[in-house]
């Protein structure tokens, strides 16, 4: 794909923009059409940046799967209350797992939370110097800049990322590699996320977790049935339980360090319940069906959390 003309950013560069492109190797998200991925990749003028390589391209299919729930969850915003369960359930984890020292640079390997919730930018903003975040879907990308202008946004496919090894110092990885069709590609994000962590550093994953019966039957149905029933809203794929994942990341040569499960409440109940509290319940009732959310994650501490977690949580480091 080629551009006449320098195309116009998706808001004003932010201080620190020129060194998010200089880690990135690349371009920060602009407005080019989805699946120019190279580009996203490669300096203006067409060639590779130093010390990278293009990445294998994704699938039209993909990108264009990715932005339409990014559209349809932007026009809805039916599920806003949930969102913000997730993003408290996912912060106090960050709380708990990041290191306590200020970090240079950190990566999440999505950008759907920051597009339709406040998401993880804040927190990590708090732990981090800079922070970099990639999406396939360009849709959800320029919600997030957005939203968060002094984000870095890149486009770019987990399974193979246009970073030098051992850029960052923290990746937080919340269910990107969940979504993917076969244990191929799930392996080829975990080897990726492994290149480009330095040695030492920490990677915060989470995965469907397949070990939780509610997911297990989930992933049983056929993905038309659970989606027309309002019950998922984006394709899921490949994932693990609580011991595959870290048997996986050991594989990977990753020291894993800390296992548990989180978001406990039944989502089939809480999810349509959140709606309906978001629709008709003023600002205090609101609050109050969120800490009667947050209630449920006292179940992580129970013997059964691995039945009762809707995704696994993985703590683990990369050996220096």
């Amino acid at each position: 794909m080629s551009h006449t003309s320098r195309p116009a950013r998706l808001a004003d560069p932010a201080p620190g923009r020129a060194r998010i492109g200089r880690i990135a190797q690349g371009l920060p998200w602009d407005n080019r059409p989805p699946l120019a991925l190279s580009p996203f990749s490669v300096r203006a003028g067409g060639s590779p940046a130093p010390g990278t390589t293009p990445p294998a391209p994704a699938t039209q299919r993909e990108a264009d799967a990715w932005n339409e729930v990014a559209v349809e969850w932007q026009r809805g915003r039916r599920d806003a209350l949930w969102r913000a369960h997730s993003d408290a359930v996912y912060t106090a984890l960050l709380d708990r797992w990041l290191p306590t020292t200020t970090l240079d640079v950190v990566l999440k390997t999505d950008l759907f939370d920051e597009a339709v919730s406040a998401g993880l930018y804040p927190p990590l903003t708090r732990r981090a110097r800079t922070v970099i975040g990639i999406d396939l879907a360009h849709v959800t990308a320029r919600q997030a800049v957005a939203r968060y202008p002094s984000l870095g946004a890149i486009g770019a496919d987990v399974r193979r990322l246009p970073f030098r090894d051992g850029t960052f110092d923290a990746i937080v990885s919340l269910s990107t590699l969940d979504h993917f069709r076969s244990a191929v590609d799930l392996d080829a994000g975990l080897g990726e996320l492994r290149r480009v962590l330095r040695p030492g550093g920490t990677l915060i994953l989470t995965l469907d977790n397949v070990a939780n019966p509610l997911i297990r039957l989930r992933n049983l149905l056929p993905f038309a049935v659970v989606h027309g029933a309002g019950l998922v809203p984006y394709f899921v794929g490949e994932s693990c339980s609580p011991r595959g994942a870290a048997a996986r990341l050991r594989a990977h040569g990753f020291c894993v360090d800390e296992v548990t499960t989180v978001l406990h409440v039944p989502r089939v109940a809480a999810v349509p319940a959140a709606a309906a509290v978001h629709r008709w319940a003023g600002a205090r009732g609101r609050e109050r069906f969120l800490a009667g959310l947050r209630g449920w994650e006292r179940l992580a501490h129970w013997p059964t959390r691995t039945l009762t977690g809707h995704y696994v949580a993985v703590r683990a480091t990369r050996p220096a």
